[in-house]
């Protein structure tokens, strides 16, 4: 079993920037095994994926409305998993969703896909909001 715990998120003002982290933790977890990613839900919207990274072939995806904007990395040390968010917009106001699936599939390959693959384990959200 995988516990995903995300934090960081707050009020900023558009331009603004914030840092989400995502803490994972669980016996066994490797990170090599696993694509990690930041999903959004905004009112009223379904939930979407921002940005993904895996390991084991040193990949990161973005949708395309947040590239250039967003960043996503990881510590493996810390076992945390990032996101960079950087001249933020309002319509990035969401609740933010850290998550994990066990695939031996990369993120440019699964993460445009885990609307119909789905996610394994979700951690529970944290809200950002971006005033104009």
């Amino acid at each position: 079993e995988v516990q995903l715990q995300a934090s960081g998120g707050g009020s900023v003002q558009a331009g603004g920037s914030l840092r989400l982290s995502c803490l994972i933790s669980g016996s066994g977890f490797n990170f090599d095994d696993y694509v990690i990613g930041w999903f959004r839900q905004a009112p009223g919207s379904e939930r979407e994926v921002s940005s993904c990274i895996s390991s084991s072939d040193r990949s990161t995806y973005y949708t395309d409305s947040v590239k250039g904007r967003f960043t996503i990395s990881s510590d493996h040390a810390k076992n945390t998993v990032y996101l960079q968010m950087n001249n933020l917009r309002p319509d990035d106001t969401a609740v933010y969703y850290c998550a994990a699936k066990l695939t031996r599939y990369g993120s440019k390959w699964y993460c445009p896909r885990a609307h119909s693959f789905g996610m394994q384990y979700w951690g529970k959200g944290t809200q950002v909001t971006v005033s104009s």
